[in-house]
């Protein structure tokens, strides 16, 4: 399937909102957090958070394809929506659903990362470096969250981790602003495990976690969209291939 012709002026348009929605959503954390439980200011800050977090995604998915961007990475994103809207439900089986909806949005970004080339020997070798980086991340992480987990989460959770930091790396073949993406998705999604292991939060923690998110998938968006551009890609040394320029636009 092709990408729909770009609309730049729409897709900016758009992005505007995107911002502005993100800005109200984060702010509206913050109220809520810092409101007195069971007064009216935390009614509606809950309602301003419950009612933003399920929009953020679908505008950003749009801006996507109105910029002609793959429809994959629009799947990817309207994903992470699916994923915002169970982890909100709250509960065992809708926090599984939520993130088996992520875990499907990081199969989407693998496959177009997978698209870029490997680059020059340097850049390869940077890749294996960070590779390796993240697999003890990895390891680590998992193995200090595993005794604190509920039983029933232990290995979905690991299994989810492992997919995660496989986006991660894989975001490094599209540049530095999709690497950024993927390591504030890795950030994200470990401060929310760290609520789930009920260790220690920062004040206000779902502000947090959806600030490195939402700057997570903009990032990945902005990427993603940049890879495939053409001689402006802004990965160190290199643009993509017209191969890979091809492929993205029939994803």
């Amino acid at each position: 399937m092709r990408a729909p012709a770009p609309r730049p002026r729409a897709a900016r348009i758009l992005l505007a909102v995107f911002a502005v929605l993100a800005a109200a959503h984060l702010l509206a954390l913050v109220a809520h957090a810092g409101a007195a439980p069971g007064s009216t200011a935390v009614a509606l800050a809950g309602t301003a958070v419950h009612l933003t977090k399920p929009a953020l995604m679908p505008l950003l998915a749009a801006h996507v394809l109105l910029r002609g961007g793959p429809p994959l990475l629009a799947g990817a994103l309207l994903l992470g929506c699916g994923g915002d809207t169970f982890l909100q439900i709250g509960g065992g089986t809708a926090f599984l659903v939520g993130m088996g909806s992520f875990a499907a949005g990081h199969v989407c970004y693998l496959l177009l990362f997978a698209r870029h080339g490997s680059g020059s020997a340097a850049r390869r070798r940077s890749f294996r470096a960070a590779a390796a980086a993240y697999a003890v991340a990895l390891i680590a992480t998992v193995a200090l969250l595993w005794p604190d987990l509920p039983a029933g989460l232990r290995v979905p959770v690991a299994g989810y981790s492992l997919l995660l930091t496989a986006m991660a790396c894989g975001a490094l073949r599209a540049g530095p602003l999709a690497a950024a993406g993927g390591l504030l998705f890795l950030l994200s999604d470990t401060l929310i495990a760290s609520g789930v292991a009920h260790w220690p939060q920062l004040p206000a923690p779902q502000f947090w976690i959806m600030a490195t998110y939402t700057a997570a998938q903009f990032a990945l968006a902005a990427g993603v969209l940049a890879a495939a551009g053409g001689p402006d890609h802004p990965a160190a040394g290199e643009p993509p291939s017209p191969a890979y320029r091809a492929a993205v636009q029939e994803a």
